[in-house]
């Protein structure tokens, strides 16, 4: 699942391959901006955990579910 993160006064945003369905990407962001978690905190597929203050969260895109890759291409 690809899950895109835009932070406030940064001119990127945050782009990252999470194992977690669209319901627990959902969930995690909803405590983050209801007060509940002052962090939101994502894991990647190759394990690196990414955190964001959720006072500085400016919108987070939810993409489809990635298809496997096939190929040769570097990892």
């Amino acid at each position: 699942m690809e899950v895109k993160i835009g932070v406030q006064h940064t001119p990127r945003e945050i782009v990252l391959e999470s194992g977690l369905s669209a319901e627990d990407v959902e969930s995690a962001v909803s405590e983050a901006l209801n007060g509940k978690a002052q962090l939101l905190s994502l894991t990647d597929d190759k394990g690196r955990k990414v955190l964001v203050p959720a006072d500085r969260i400016a919108y987070v895109e939810i993409g489809e579910p990635s298809a496997r890759r096939v190929g040769f291409g570097a990892l």
